[in-house]
């Protein structure tokens, strides 16, 4: 599902399928995090975006 262009949509309906792919990404390749999703077909499904916590960004002394 988090594969560029996976969709279950019939060919030339709707979007390529690039959204999840690119939020993947972002999220663990860009911020060290993580994705999952979780699916109960015709009940729902539950994204889960989880980041590590962010240290200190430089400080007053360090000049």
């Amino acid at each position: 599902m988090f594969e560029p262009f996976f969709t279950t949509k019939p060919p030339g309906e709707g979007n390529i399928g690039l959204g999840l792919s690119l939020s993947h990404d972002i999220v663990v390749k860009m911020h060290g995090g993580q994705l999952a999703v979780e699916s109960e077909p015709d009940r729902y499904t539950r994204f889960t975006i989880s980041l590590p916590k962010a240290t200190s960004v430089g400080s007053a002394a360090d000049g």
